[in-house]
């Protein structure tokens, strides 16, 4: 994320934080290759956010952020959230992140939490 994003956008978590009670962090691996991580952490009834969406370079365009991204979601439903909201960038390098998100019923929508809507990060959300 440093590699593309201003040093106050970057909104990843640490390590420690994905170990954390509220947050569930799954990978996708290829036999001994890491695919692709994500997060979704607990904002309160009914409310999850996806974090640390990743695929490695290898997998991007091939299914393995889809895959988490699917799973993710239905952890979500699972636990009874009926809301998912995530924060990306705008500048080109995200576009791919974006369209698998608007993919999958997720649309823009206001800033939530701490973050800020502006002309690097925009905010997207899905009921479930």
């Amino acid at each position: 994320m440093h590699r593309w994003s201003p040093a106050c956008k970057v909104h990843a978590m640490p390590i420690e934080r994905l170990r954390e009670a509220d947050v569930m962090f799954y990978s996708a691996w290829d036999g001994e290759h890491l695919a692709a991580v994500g997060a979704l952490k607990e904002l309160g009834p009914g409310r999850g956010e996806l974090k640390s969406m990743r695929a490695a370079p290898a997998y991007r365009g091939k299914g393995a952020g889809e895959t988490i991204l699917l799973h993710l979601m239905a952890e979500a439903e699972s636990r009874g959230m009926t809301w998912l909201g995530l924060e990306t960038g705008r500048p080109e390098p995200f576009v791919p992140a974006r369209r698998l998100y608007e993919k999958h019923g997720f649309a823009e929508c206001p800033a939530f939490g701490d973050y800020v809507s502006d002309e690097f990060s925009l905010c997207m959300e899905r009921a479930l």
